[in-house]
């Protein structure tokens, strides 16, 4: 399989995070989803993760600040601190003065910039990507879709919940804290949708009883790219990943899986 350092020349570069907090009452982490726009091309209506497509000047930045990271990997981390600013208000994969009150300023700022640089300049903070966590790789090739999206999945934890988020109205109408199997059993009553990718890492995620043991369990398996594919079993088609990624349900029937 592929190197997850490597920029795919097919795919369209993106990039999602799953931010945690703590719990109600000691119960398990709870994870941010948001729900895409209905006119959003591709999967408009679902509950996906806080995250998008890599801008060109995500790479343009994660070329210039050096460091261990590979600039296309970095790249990847800045699109997730610029997406979730942007979508939600949060600040994740930053560090300096910041507070509520700046959040917001910096969140209208970033919306009139489109960039993240110059936000960084402005209220004196740095990158801290030290906070993501490589999770995942997915890239569902398709000749038949004409958007296909190379997304690399990260964590991040809030610890507290005491944090203010905001739909961003566009990208977004709606976003909600939830369990992992909280969203899995909102999925199942058809409260929301879920595309293949984000079904298979709920059902990873609900594995978890805190960030902790996510972060150790994605630190513990190596990202590999997962291009998901087509098999024949108990007389249906079914759409599957490989056995070895962390996922505990590897496949689903063909004609059940929602589609973006």
């Amino acid at each position: 399989m592929s190197n997850p350092s490597e920029p795919s020349p097919e795919g369209i570069p993106a990039a999602t995070v799953i931010i945690f907090r703590n719990g109600p009452d000691d119960g398990p982490p709870e994870i941010l989803m948001t729900i895409r726009s209905r006119e959003m091309v591709f999967a408009g209506g679902m509950a996906v993760f806080p995250g998008g497509r890599v801008d060109p000047a995500d790479f343009d930045l994660g070329a210039a600040i050096g460091g261990p990271l590979d600039p296309d990997e970095a790249a990847h981390q800045i699109a997730v601190v610029r997406e979730t600013l942007e979508e939600t208000g949060l600040v994740i994969g930053l560090r300096g003065d910041i507070d509520a009150e700046k959040a917001r300023d910096a969140r209208e700022y970033l919306l009139q910039t489109g960039e993240l640089a110059p936000v960084l300049e402005h209220f004196n903070w740095e990158l801290d990507l030290d906070q993501l966590t490589p999770f995942a790789r997915w890239y569902p090739k398709n000749e038949r879709i004409p958007r296909v999206y190379d997304t690399r999945f990260y964590l991040a934890d809030l610890g507290t919940g005491a944090v203010d988020i905001e739909e961003d109205g566009s990208e977004n109408t709606h976003l909600f804290w939830t369990s992992a199997q909280g969203a899995l059993d909102l999925a199942e009553t058809g409260d929301i949708k879920v595309i293949f990718p984000t079904r298979r890492n709920l059902e990873r995620l609900a594995l978890f009883a805190s960030f902790e043991d996510a972060r150790a369990q994605a630190e513990a398996i190596p990202v590999r790219t997962i291009t998901p594919f087509m098999a024949e079993a108990e007389g249906k088609t079914w759409l599957n990943i490989g056995e070895d990624l962390g996922y505990p349900v590897t496949g689903e029937p063909l004609d059940s899986v929602m589609r973006g």
